[in-house]
């Protein structure tokens, strides 16, 4: 069996055919049981997460992701990926989890930004210094003609310096000194963090703007405060994940501030065309993902077939 190392899964997963093969994927008949996700004690310090998340297309392929994220390391996240023919059970392919899970994350707020985001945006605020940030960036860019980014992070250097390795990638960027008018500009605000408590503030925003929440993965964790949630209209990856799984919808759930009806729809929905979308310019929309198994599947194979020819 091979092993496939970060750079080989990053270099075989361009986001002009990831965000494709998910737009697919979510078009196609893959089982997907709902994903473990155990939290590990630390006394001390922050709980250590562990996620086992399978999936299998019948007659095809099967694949598993075992994943930690341990905000007490750097790096956050580890684990592997293991990719698995279903009519012989052979392992075919491990590979680098975190690798893959920052390619099919960006590339899934990035489809989902191809139905909601205003198509003509043009700033694009990344809020978030991590692994992920870069990735993206990049997706987005790719899906809507970005003139500008703006890096903010509570670590104001590692802003600066993520904005400059980006700068000479030639991506016109710049660290972003405040968050509120950062905010207040962007057309696209996309936030990757392990934040527990809310960034993103509903007084900031503008008709218009498309919000992006790609953090927040446990039940007690907020990107974004109870007016930003009131003020938009509500898009997730599934309803599966995401109405257990990200405070950032279970919160306002369990208070009464939303109704499962005001989630308008999820990835199948807006792939499979049930729902179309953005319906104006002046539409403030929200995008929450957890990650759903199904994408791991398919950016898999894309590597696997990258890597035989």
């Amino acid at each position: 069996m091979d092993t496939i190392n970060a750079e080989t899964v990053r270099q075989a997963l361009p986001f002009d055919t990831l965000i494709p093969a998910l737009r697919d994927a979510f078009r196609s008949d893959v089982t997907v049981p709902m994903r473990h996700h155990h939290d590990m004690a630390n006394p001390g310090s922050r709980e250590t997460t562990l996620l086992l998340m399978p999936a299998w297309q019948a007659g095809d392929k099967a694949g598993v992701k075992l994943v930690t994220v341990a905000p007490n390391n750097n790096p956050s996240i580890q684990g592997i990926y293991l990719l698995l023919d279903i009519n012989t059970g052979t392992p075919e392919l491990m590979m680098d989890a975190p690798a893959l899970t920052a390619k099919r994350t960006a590339a899934a707020s990035a489809l989902a930004a191809s139905y909601l985001a205003p198509k003509a945006a043009n700033t694009l605020l990344m809020v978030g210094t991590g692994a992920l940030s870069p990735e993206l960036i990049k997706a987005h860019r790719s899906v809507r003609d970005i003139e500008q980014v703006l890096i903010w992070g509570r670590n104001a250097e590692k802003a600066q310096q993520l904005a400059a390795t980006l700068t000479k990638q030639g991506i016109n960027c710049q660290a972003a000194a405040e968050l509120e008018p950062a905010c207040r500009e962007a057309d696209i605000i996309s936030v990757a963090t392990l934040s527990q408590t809310p960034l993103i503030q509903g007084e900031w925003l503008r008709a218009g703007q498309h919000v992006d929440l790609v953090g927040a993965y446990r039940p007690d964790m907020r990107e974004a405060d109870d007016e930003v949630i009131h003020r938009c209209e509500l898009f997730i990856d599934t309803h599966q994940g995401a109405l257990k799984e990200t405070g950032d919808i279970v919160i306002p759930l369990k208070q009464g501030l939303i109704t499962e009806a005001d989630i308008q729809a999820d990835l199948f929905d807006l792939c499979q065309g049930r729902h179309s979308g953005r319906q104006n310019e002046q539409q403030l929309t929200l995008f929450k993902s957890v990650g759903h198994a199904l994408e791991d599947l398919a950016a898999a194979q894309l590597v696997a077939k990258a890597v035989r020819g």
